[in-house]
């Protein structure tokens, strides 16, 4: 056991913290026990946020500042009072996950350096049907928060009008979530169809500032990203902070707080208070279970008019009346962009495309990334006069374990003259070189 601990009890149990004092949000100063003591303050609406659902674990053991890793199974150390239940995955593997259900457990999973909480939309008594539709707006670079706030409004009508209530809240980053409990009838690939119809039917209603595009050169404004309702896939949970330099929360707001709202007045500090004062606004969320029926019925009217099931991620085996897994712009007879200087693939790997594609950076993390796009904009003032919002392509990349970003420019807006060539990437990060990073305590 580390030399430096502190024992809180919780509920009749005793958690152990373990380098209490280490920094773990760099910019503010918060210390790990400092994020233990937000989650404790805040327990209950955490704990709703989670109840009984398994957890992947994202594990940042240096803190917001280092790299994070995924850790799907539960540690083989861990105290008889923790839960877990077997998962399996579209890969065919399986792993026995953490599964929260009260205070002392939540805190538990915080000291092993989860800043955030990323359950699955089932529970763990069901793992075939979840009970959660999840809505998540992804806005594209440079999209200001009020256009997300507009997109959010418009998707709380849509679902009125298909008879679901819808739960908002902030991301705790750049997006914006709502929540649908919803009956427990109807399988992973069923609900993921009605988020489908569900986000064509937002674009639909505001084409303008809303898209359901899969593929980045075609988006625009703020994407819904329905596969977030496909197997296996997470989202942070309510009032879970997020690794961000002033540590934002995921807050749930009611919705008549949405048209005001700014991200950046919920933090570690600021949110034990409105929780304290205005309590949950998700309490009720588990009352009022509805029928996505409508949305699947919309969902066939829209496959009648000729509109093909949208793609799904990229490690998901092909599916049947999915439209062709392949980007728009690829071409048979395109070919394929200069890799960077040192680097054996370009910014579209070994894809025949007959897009202007240039790659900038390959990083650790998106503020890194973006750091390196400002170095090269700096360089090129003129060529970013031509470039959108939707040009700028920043994706998050998985490693051995952990996420990285890479950044791309589209110069397809740029004239064919002024279009600068692949140079050396301004961030130049491999997260496949080397041994595994040893996993320090948290």
């Amino acid at each position: 056991m580390p030399d430096e601990v502190e024992v809180l009890e919780v509920g009749g149990r005793e958690v152990i913290i373990t380098n209490p004092g280490k920094v773990f949000f760099p910019k503010t100063g918060h210390t790990k026990l400092q994020l233990v003591n937000y989650y404790a303050a805040v327990a209950e609406g955490a704990v709703r946020g989670v109840d009984g659902r398994p957890m992947a674990l994202k594990r940042f053991v240096e803190g917001a500042g280092g790299e994070a890793f995924f850790q799907k199974r539960a540690p083989k150390s861990r105290p008889e009072w923790i839960e877990t239940v077997e998962l399996s995955f579209p890969s065919g593997r399986t792993a026995e996950e953490i599964v929260v259900r009260d205070p002392a457990q939540l805190l538990w999973v915080v000291n092993l350096g989860c800043i955030d909480l990323n359950p699955h939309p089932v529970r763990a008594d069901d793992l075939d049907h979840p009970d959660e539709l999840r809505i998540d707006l992804d806005p594209m670079p440079a999209i200001p928060w009020s256009q997300v706030r507009e997109v959010a409004l418009v998707a709380r009508q849509v679902l009125e009008d298909h008879g679901l209530t819808g739960w908002p809240k902030t991301s705790g980053s750049r997006g914006f979530h709502i929540y649908c409990r919803i009956e427990r009838r109807w399988t992973y690939p069923e609900v993921r169809r009605a988020a489908v119809a569900f986000a064509r039917e937002v674009e639909r209603r505001a084409p303008e500032i809303a898209t359901s595009k899969w593929w980045k050169e075609e988006r625009h404004g703020v994407f819904l990203d329905y596969n977030q309702n496909a197997k296996d896939r997470t989202i942070a949970s309510a009032y879970s902070i997020r690794p961000t330099a002033d540590a934002r929360v995921s807050t749930p707001l009611h919705w008549d707080e949405v048209a005001g709202s700014e991200p950046e007045r919920f933090t570690i500090d600021t949110v034990p208070g409105r929780f304290a004062s205005v309590g949950d606004p998700a309490e009720g969320m588990n009352g009022s279970p509805g029928s996505i029926e409508s949305l699947l019925q919309l969902a066939g009217e829209q496959e009648a008019a000729g509109l093909p099931d949208a793609p799904w991620p990229p490690h998901y085996a092909k599916q049947e009346g999915e439209a062709p897994r392949v980007q728009p712009s690829k071409r048979r007879a395109g070919s394929v962009p200069p890799p960077a200087p040192g680097k054996a693939v370009g910014p579209t790997g070994r894809r025949r495309t007959s897009v202007p594609l240039i790659e900038i950076a390959r990083a650790k993390n998106e503020a890194e990334a973006r750091a390196g796009l400002e170095r090269w904009r700096a360089r090129h003032p003129k060529v970013w006069e031509h470039l959108a919002p939707a040009d700028v392509l920043i994706d998050s990349m998985r490693g051995r374990s952990s996420l990285w970003t890479r950044i791309r420019v589209h110069l397809s807006r740029v004239p064919e003259e002024e279009r600068p060539t692949q140079e050396a990437l301004e961030v130049d990060y491999d997260p496949w070189t080397g041994a595994r990073p040893q996993r320090r305590q948290a």
